[in-house]
């Protein structure tokens, strides 16, 4: 019995380590980044500051704000992002515009 359990191992060591893995393609890719976020949305607006970007994003329940640390968004794309602080009523200096309900986070994801 032992001397099957060997051969087995050897078997399997031997096939394993003849198999290739497939290339990911752009859409696993995607698959994963999208997976790794609760939320996903159309970028509608795209507002730069110094610091920070400002993006207006649909989502199941209407348009939401979003406000991550400075990056470079394309107006039309799909990101993918976490939950973070929520805030309501908040006034921004910097753009000396009130937000009814915006979400603070740390970074957005581009899925496509």
């Amino acid at each position: 019995m032992k001397t099957i359990f060997t051969l087995l191992a050897l078997a399997l060591v031997a096939v394993s380590g003849t198999t290739v893995a497939a290339p990911q393609t752009d859409s696993s890719v995607i698959h994963l980044a999208a997976a790794k976020y609760p939320n996903e949305g159309k970028v509608l607006e795209v507002i730069d500051t110094s610091m920070y970007t400002y993006l207006q994003v649909s989502s199941n329940n209407g348009a939401v704000w979003i406000a991550a640390s400075k990056a470079s968004v394309p107006k039309g794309s799909t990101i993918g992002y976490g939950n973070g602080a929520v805030m309501k009523n908040f006034y921004s200096k910097t753009l000396n515009k009130s937000f009814e309900t915006i979400i603070f986070l740390d970074k957005v994801e581009i899925i496509k």
